[in-house]
């Protein structure tokens, strides 16, 4: 009995276990999906054209990286799901194995020949004794003997209870199996023609290599003048707090944006990073290197920019037709550009997940509503995915 206990404790563990692993990977492919969704309602906001864009690449590509993802998802769970089926029959198998046992035990206990005898006749056996100790120890037995009848009787039946939730639980994971296996198929099917258009778009784009180029440098061009007006002013504020002590509340705000690195809330809520930090090779031509001073972060028209953690308004600025915005949180700041609208002005304390300003959603790129976020430490420049929370 003790020996079953403790299987049904550790059976009882492991289920917990696949129950929670099963229950994350599903809202994780709930997340894919939502994002899936957001991709693909960035791409009706594009312009009303057939034509290939590299915006339209870049959303088709976030799609299928999540697609990707989630596929993958799906897959552990039905691996994870045909796991715990096996470990619910070897655990079903055993449990039939020790009811048998039990109903055996107690089917020869029933035919003890000492025990058919007090069945005939228990006041007989009693009043048979010799002495009355002996009648004390028959009655003693007796009860003991009644114990450890009920208390079979009620093993068996709680084996038999057992028996009944692993077979419940093996229908509820084989449904759960046949809805992931079916989702995988829709996603397949789905990857599948995304990766067909993204070949086609890719042929497209290919052929407007020369205005496309073009673009890109009037971008390069856009966005080197910005990051010039950006360390400017920057490396002016730095330069005017380097030479005074930092205040008590500056102090405490640096710290709790420095305990906060890899855990900062999005300046936007919902989207992507369409742009990383750094030097990397561009979306569709491989020989063209882009040079990224932060990261870029798309979203859907008319969403706005927040801030990632309190702080204080130090700049607001018009350039190439948006606004840029610089938040100093002690020694730290951070910058939102590509703003269309303003919802602060300088010398405004904000509060983190605070409204800053709609982002511009740009006609001249496919309608891409687009926001370039930095962070610095005093002059020196940082990598704002390693400060964003996953």
């Amino acid at each position: 009995m003790k020996r079953l206990l403790t299987y049904c404790l550790i059976t009882l563990c492991a289920i917990n276990l696949c129950a929670q692993s099963v229950k994350t990977l599903q809202k994780q492919q709930r997340e894919l999906k939502q994002q899936i969704e957001q991709t693909n309602k960035m791409l009706q906001q594009t312009k009303k054209s057939e034509s290939a864009t590299v915006n339209k690449l870049q959303l088709l590509n976030q799609n299928i990286s999540n697609q990707k993802k989630l596929i993958s998802n799906l897959d552990k769970e039905i691996t994870t799901l045909n796991t715990e089926m096996e470990g619910l029959n070897r655990r079903r198998d055993t449990l039939e194995r020790d009811l048998a046992a039990l109903k055996a035990d107690y089917a020869k206990m029933v035919r003890e020949s000492h025990y058919a005898q007090l069945q005939q006749s228990p006041l007989l056996f009693l009043l048979s004794s010799d002495s009355f100790q002996q009648l004390v120890r028959r009655i003693r037995y007796m009860q003991q003997f009644a114990q450890y009848r009920r208390q079979q009787a009620a093993r068996i039946e709680g084996v038999k209870l057992e028996i009944e939730q692993q077979d419940k639980q093996l229908r509820e994971h084989k449904q759960d199996k046949q809805q992931a296996l079916k989702k995988q198929k829709r996603e397949q099917e789905s990857l599948a023609r995304d990766e067909r258009k993204q070949q086609q778009m890719l042929k497209d784009l290919k052929k407007k290599e020369k205005d496309l180029l073009a673009q890109l440098k009037k971008q390069q061009k856009k966005a080197d003048e910005l990051n010039k007006k950006i360390t400017s002013l920057i490396e002016k504020q730095a330069q005017a707090q380097s030479k005074t002590t930092l205040t008590k509340e500056q102090q405490l705000v640096a710290g709790g944006f420095e305990q906060n690195k890899g855990k900062l809330p999005w300046p936007i809520e919902k989207g992507f990073i369409s742009g990383t930090f750094g030097k990397h090779q561009h979306p569709v031509y491989k020989d063209v290197t882009v040079d990224n001073k932060g990261i870029y972060l798309q979203t859907t028209a008319g969403a706005t920019a927040r801030a990632v953690f309190e702080g204080e308004v130090t700049s607001c600025f018009l350039m190439s037709g948006s606004y840029a915005v610089i938040v100093a949180h002690g020694n730290y700041r951070s910058v939102y550009a590509g703003l269309s609208r303003l919802n602060v002005k300088q010398g405004d304390k904000l509060t983190a997940k605070q409204k800053i300003g709609t982002i511009y959603s740009d006609p001249e790129q496919d309608n891409k509503t687009e926001l370039f976020f930095q962070i610095w430490k005093d002059k020196t420049i940082l990598n704002p995915s390693n400060w964003l929370a996953n």
